[in-house]
This record gives C-alpha cells, sequence and structure tokens, in this order.
C-alpha cells in the first residue's frame, strides 16, 4: 500500500539518497503535520540508514521537553511562529543523532487560525550542525492539502541542506 503520492514518494527518495552518499543521518520535528515527514520518509524501502528519529511535538510542553524550545520563546513569539521552528529544528538537531533536521509548526485548520496568523501558515527551519534556514509559507486548501503541501516543502529543505553540502 502506498501511503504518499508519486511526488513525495520521488522527493522523499531524494532526500535519502542525498542524505546516504554524504554519510548523513536525519530526524524531524513536526508540530502541525503529526509525523507525516518522518512517515514520507520511513515509507521508502532502506530508510533505516538515513533516518534517525522524528519528533511529533504537538503542544507546547512536548516542544519544551523533546526539543528544549525555550519556554521564553513560546511566550514571546508563539507556538507558530520562525523562532520556534528554529529551536525546533535545532533541538532535534541537539537530541538526536542526526546531521540534518527540520522542523514544521503552523495552522493546519480548519479552525485556529487568526488575522496574525492564519489557518495555511506554516513555519519551516532546516538546519545542519554549520547552517540553519527558516521561511514561512501561506497554503490554500483544506486540512489535508495544507499537511501534505507542508511535508512537500519540509522534503525540499532537507533536499537543499544536503545540495549545498556536496
Amino acid at each position: 500500500m502506498d501511503n504518499f503520492d508519486e511526488t513525495t514518494r520521488t522527493l522523499a527518495t531524494s532526500v535519502l539518497e542525498h542524505c546516504r552518499a554524504l554519510g548523513w543521518k536525519a530526524a524531524t520535528a513536526e508540530s502541525c503535520t503529526g509525523g507525516l515527514i518522518a512517515g514520507a520518509l520511513t515509507e521508502i524501502a532502506g530508510s533505516s540508514d538515513v533516518v534517525d528519529r522524528g519528533f511529533v511535538t504537538y503542544s507546547n510542553e512536548a516542544k519544551m521537553q523533546m526539543l528544549g524550545v525555550p519556554t521564553e520563546t513560546l511566550a514571546a513569539h508563539g507556538a507558530v511562529s520562525e523562532q520556534t521552528a528554529r529551536a525546533m529544528a535545532l533541538g532535534a538537531l541537539a537530541n538526536s543523532d542526526a546531521t540534518v533536521a527540520v522542523a514544521v509548526t503552523g495552522v493546519a485548520g480548519p479552525g485556529g487560525g487568526s488575522i496574525e496568523k492564519p489557518v495555511g501558515l506554516v513555519h519551516f527551519a532546516a538546519a545542519t550542525p554549520d547552517s540553519i534556514v527558516a521561511e514561512h509559507r501561506i497554503f490554500a486548501g483544506d486540512r489535508a492539502t495544507v499537511r501534505l503541501q507542508t511535508v512537500l516543502r519540509a522534503l525540499e529543505m532537507m533536499l537543499s541542506r544536503a545540495d549545498e553540502a556536496h
């Protein structure tokens, strides 16, 4: 049974191949996707030599306990923020054997949005021991669409980190 479409499978395969070629391990830190990024990677046979672990940190408590996201970051910026995404990615690196980590936090909907943080807003961060990049996107569509678009962009960011290391 294929749980992901061909685009997602192809992208996940590319991430695994690039990481494998570099001798890298990968970790994910996920909020709004609830483990789908790790799921896309582990859907591919042989992924165990690259995927170290995935953190599903849906609550603020989980973000603090599992990833070390500072209470002050959450209080000042909220769970859905660039600062939190960056802290999540760095926490995933610090709490794993990974060389590359990606983090996502957002509002998948259909509720929970605000003027400042609308439904579809997702913050991303991808980190290696040497660098971190962050961005945000606002995806249109229902909850499933927002989550799947988030998975694709997260995988693209992981692939980009590996490409830059070549």
